[in-house]
């Protein structure tokens, strides 16, 4: 059973769904927000789409005094419930894990929190782009606008704690089929956000402690009067050297774009140099301290920049590829929907959609033998299958016809 909305819930149940799941997604009498984004059909998004295959819809106001009924038919008859509900929320109409174990302990309830479930923002909700904020993935990002920092376009916490909620429940119904028993997999925005940042979110405390302490006072100073972002983000610690980050470790503009290299090994740094003509005295004789070394890598970097500039980057790539250099055009998004490389492995699927027409979608994100993924049909019309799901779940045609009438659910979108 999926009681969510957005990214985080819908998509770990398309990728359950795509496992084989048989997902019933339970929605509100409006159905999922994301509906209403741009529909390019009544109730049919683009945004909608991409998150929500291979489910049965059932629309329900979960308020409604006979929704209990219907609530707890769904439950008994379920292995999973997914929930995304506000803080609170499901507590109110008995969703949270603590009541549902309590009457179902074989039941594995997989929750999305935005902070965590405890702690001073316990209580709050949270989106993508406020949870990018709160957790430093934004300003990892290093995207700035107007001297304010901006997100990526990707919403990347929801998509990284769908991942993780998708693991955990599996992991659950493995322990399940073991031990008997059902349990909670608990799941943050926050943590999801932190996730990507694995590298940074690290302090050896003899190492790192003096500098650490030293930055967070330098940052206070500067907010309290007032210092531009840039500024506050230069005192921060920077994890890349400057060998890294100035020549081996980046993208670079072409001719006709711009490429990425990374060459993190001495014998990659050195193909690089060989692939450009040049070399980098540094690999031969150490530099000595660190204000020597950002000053080689300046000058290194001033040198390379304008010989990969002069260059398209088809032939750059044919070069660092002769190389044995991991490189990569940068590609835009768009391009990726007719990638010669992507469409070979089956990243990409052509969804028969029943109001759109075939529609490429990603496909499922993994591979098992025997086809045991494969990316599931498109979910019905919303509200479409509310009588034969309600009907599976023992009720009579006297009572879908009462459920109907009192607007507890309903057959089509309006």
């Amino acid at each position: 059973m999926e009681f969510g909305q957005f990214i985080a819930v819908p998509y770990c149940g398309q990728l359950l769904a795509d496992g084989g799941a048989h997902v019933i997604k339970v929605e509100s009498l409006e159905g999922d927000p994301v509906r209403r984004l741009a529909p390019l059909a009544p109730g049919e998004s683009r945004l909608f789409v991409c998150r929500n295959r291979g489910k049965h819809s059932l629309p329900l106001d979960l308020k409604h005094p006979s929704a209990a009924r219907v609530i707890d038919a769904l439950v008994t008859r379920a292995d999973v419930v997914l929930t995304n509900l506000r803080p609170g929320l499901g507590a109110e109409l008995g969703l949270d894990a603590t009541t549902l174990l309590a009457r179902h302990p074989r039941l594995v309830v997989g929750n999305v929190t935005g902070f965590g479930p405890r702690g001073p923002d316990a209580g709050l909700a949270a989106m993508d782009l406020v949870i990018q904020a709160r957790s430093g993935l934004m300003a990892a990002s290093g995207r700035v606008a107007d001297g304010i920092p901006i997100p990526p376009d990707p919403p990347i916490a929801d998509y990284v704690c769908a991942m993780t909620l998708a693991f955990g429940i599996a992991s659950a119904l493995l322990r399940r089929a073991v031990t008997g028993r059902g349990g909670e997999v608990e799941v943050s925005l926050l943590m999801a956000a932190l996730v990507p940042q694995n590298n940074a979110m690290i302090r050896v405390h003899e190492v790192d402690g003096p500098a650490h302490a030293g930055a967070l006072e330098a940052l206070a100073r500067l907010r309290q009067a007032g210092a531009p972002y840039a500024e506050q983000v230069a005192v921060t610690p920077q994890y890349r050297t400057p060998a890294m980050s100035g020549v081996y470790y980046r993208t670079y503009a072409t001719k006709d774009a711009a490429i990425a290299v990374a060459c993190v090994s001495p014998g990659l740094q050195r193909a690089l140099m060989r692939a450009v003509g040049m070399t980098d005295e540094a690999h031969e004789k150490p530099l000595g301290d660190p204000a020597a070394e950002a000053r080689h890598y300046a000058a290194l970097q001033a040198r390379v920049e304008p010989v990969i500039a002069s260059r398209a980057t088809a032939e750059w790539k044919a070069t660092f590829d002769a190389h044995g250099i991991p490189a990569a055009a940068v590609k835009i998004p768009l391009e990726l929907l007719d990638d010669e490389q992507v469409l070979a492995n089956g990243m990409l699927h052509d969804l028969a959609h029943p109001a759109l027409g075939p529609v490429r979608v990603l496909s499922t994100p993994l591979h098992l033998d025997r086809d045991a993924f494969a990316p599931a049909p498109a979910t019905p019309p919303f509200g479409s299958e509310a009588r034969d799901i309600l009907r599976a779940l023992g009720f009579s045609e006297v009572e879908i016809d009462r459920f109907l009438t009192d607007g507890v659910t309903r057959r089509r979108y309006e």
